[in-house]
């Protein structure tokens, strides 16, 4: 799997992926009108918790891995380069990992069992305090936390991360918290601060207030509950106030976390060797174990999996960040069993969908005909079978808090697609032999699933004209409004376990311009409005369960886009590498845990 494919809310990173999951969150109490009590939730059929948690289980050291072993240097096998190291530019999911090893920030996640997580303090003492409805949020810092040169990490350097966010040159990292504080859309966010903190000037103690060196306080004028999970990301990980480069910053970060850059070869190398100054009774997440990782890129996912899978010489103490057994080797992979247990797998927060051109494809009969007719495991045989994919009924990750089996449109029961009820509909719509151009990307899996759709649709009685588009430039051109197609493919993973970072992105109407997420065109003024009363309600877990509801309600009203796969990954290390597993928050295997066996 590609993941120039993929999408999230600005590129391609996961945040998390699991088997199906529900939130906990708990605060206790931090000021305002009102202390908020434990909420706690689970859904049927969900089986991974996700907990806000206290001071108590903020507090490191980390657990020790079974077997783990201090000593040794890892070799890291990547496809891509690093683009980015500032942690204000991250938001692709190799940078991702990358972030977990040398960045901080003020909150993170800790692995408790095998389905049960923790957004636990990082940097602070817990994952927050929330008082007055969770429109205000307040961090204690840690003491011991230190950045690569000794120096101490203190509420002045968090205050700086917030703002220098707002500075035009951050363009590539996310922007919750931005627009949360600025109360707004878009890019207007950058109006509150346009130069960042860069010429004296600072957000209002009314908006980011740190009253003492320990103390960072949130203000927002509408309730924020998931800000633990948004402060978790690599985007918010903490920059030196004094040391901030600006632009060059992005090529030489001062790292906070268990490892820092010793050398940089953009699309060669990179070498990551043990910071000294982390202090690991900080960190109830990390560990701390190889002396080095050695990183080569321009890696193939094919070519890793073909030198992890000989498991000779140097590929014994090898593994990715996140290259994937390539489709072609995914069945050996599962079926050898010297093979299959040094692999790790599970689910990504990633689903795919064909968008229904909405502005172009306006009689609902004729969405509803494309729908029904679309054939969703062609693309999971596309990607390698059981081993990368499910077929979707709808358009929530199962990885994702609220999640429910809903099958609208009866994808499961008919994995081959309804050929028949599509073809009625289509009769019905008087659109009989009407053109449908249909694009997609010209990697081979899309390729696969565009011949296998296309039968369908003709049988159905379209009249398809395929146009297929290099990889590189694929969601710049159907990102485009008026790009010309009338159905496409996209894939969309969460930036944490919530669908709050999925439904309003794919299909809020006021969103829609070119580079928009919002593929279809969507629009609905009445939904629109429920993404707004969902986005205020301070609960949590009653949001997430609203996001499921609303996005079902969409799928059968208006059939903006036809729910297709949710995405899997399985990865493969040398046989004397330890501690690698399945990180449901990074859908890839945790770099934070490895360590060279004996």
């Amino acid at each position: 799997m590609s993941r120039v494919s993929i999408r999230t809310a600005r590129a391609s990173l996961a945040a998390l992926a699991a088997g199906a999951l529900f939130l906990t969150g708990c605060s206790s109490g931090g000021g305002g009108d009102d202390t908020e009590k434990e909420e706690k939730a689970k859904q049927q059929g969900q089986d991974v918790s996700y907990t806000f948690a206290d001071e108590a289980a903020s507090k490191g050291p980390a657990k020790e891995v079974e077997g783990g072993r201090k000593g040794g240097t890892i070799k890291v096998l990547q496809r891509d380069s690093f683009a980015h190291l500032d942690p204000a530019q991250i938001y692709v999911s190799d940078e991702g990992a990358l972030a977990t090893l040398i960045h901080r920030g003020l909150t993170t996640y800790k692995k408790v069992s095998n389905d049960e997580y923790e957004v636990v303090g990082d940097l602070a003492t817990d994952s927050g305090k929330k008082s007055d409805g969770g429109k205000t949020w307040t961090y204690k810092l840690k003491d011991g936390i230190k950045f690569e040169d000794g120096s101490t990490i203190t509420s002045k350097d968090v205050r700086h991360t917030i703002e220098r966010t707002f500075a035009p040159f951050i363009t590539e990292g996310p922007t919750f918290v931005q627009q949360w504080l600025a109360d707004t859309g878009g890019t207007d966010y950058r109006k509150m601060l346009k130069d960042g903190p860069y010429k004296g000037k600072h957000l209002p103690d009314s908006v980011l207030e740190t009253p003492d060196d320990k103390t960072i306080v949130f203000h927002f004028k509408k309730p924020q509950a998931e800000l633990p999970y948004a402060l978790a990301m690599a985007g918010y990980a903490v920059v030196s106030e004094k040391k901030d480069t600006k632009e060059k910053y992005d090529k030489k970060p001062l790292c906070s976390g268990p490892y820092k850059i010793a050398s940089f070869k953009s699309g060669k190398s990179m070498k990551l060797v043990r910071n000294p100054e982390w202090d690991p009774k900080t960190d109830p997440a990390r560990n701390q174990y190889p002396d080095a990782f050695n990183i080569q890129f321009g890696v193939s996912f094919e070519d890793s999996t073909k030198r992890l899978m000989s498991d000779a010489g140097e590929n014994q103490t090898a593994t990715s960040f996140t290259n994937q057994v390539d489709a072609s080797s995914l069945q050996k992979v599962r079926t050898d069993p010297e093979i299959k247990k040094r692999t790790v797998g599970g689910f990504q927060s990633y689903v795919s969908y064909l968008n229904i051109n909405m502005d172009r494809i306006k009689n609902k009969k004729v969405r509803q005909a494309i729908a029904y007719a679309i054939p969703n495991q062609s693309i999971v045989s596309a990607f390698g079978g059981a081993g990368g994919g499910e077929m979707a009924g709808n358009y929530i990750s199962p990885t994702l808090v609220g999640h429910k089996k809903t099958d609208p449109f009866n994808k499961l029961k008919n994995p081959q697609g309804d050929v028949k009820k599509a073809a009625k509909l289509l009769k019905e719509s008087g659109k009989k032999g009407m053109k449908l151009t249909f694009a997609y990307q010209n990697a081979p899996e899309w390729q696969q699933f565009a011949v296998a759709a296309t039968q369908n649709l003709e049988k159905a009685g379209f009249n398809v004209q395929k146009k297929d588009i290099i990889a590189d430039t694929y969601y710049d051109q159907i990102g485009k409004v008026k790009n010309g197609y009338d159905i496409y493919h996209n894939s969309w993973g969460a930036d944490w376990p919530s669908s709050s970072t999925v439904v309003p992105n794919l299909f809020d109407g006021r969103q829609v311009q070119d580079g928009s997420a919002n593929y279809s065109h969507h629009k609905n003024p009445k939904f629109e409005k429920e993404m707004d009363r969902i986005r205020a309600m301070s609960d949590a877990n009653k949001a997430a369960e609203e996001w499921q509801k609303l996005a079902d309600k969409i799928l059968v009203e208006d059939v903006p886009a036809v729910p297709m796969h949710y995405y899997k990954a399985i990865q493969i290390s040398g046989s004397k590498i330890g501690g690698a597993y399945f990180d449901e928050r990074l859908h890839d295997l945790n770099p934070t845990s490895l360590y060279v066996k004996k």
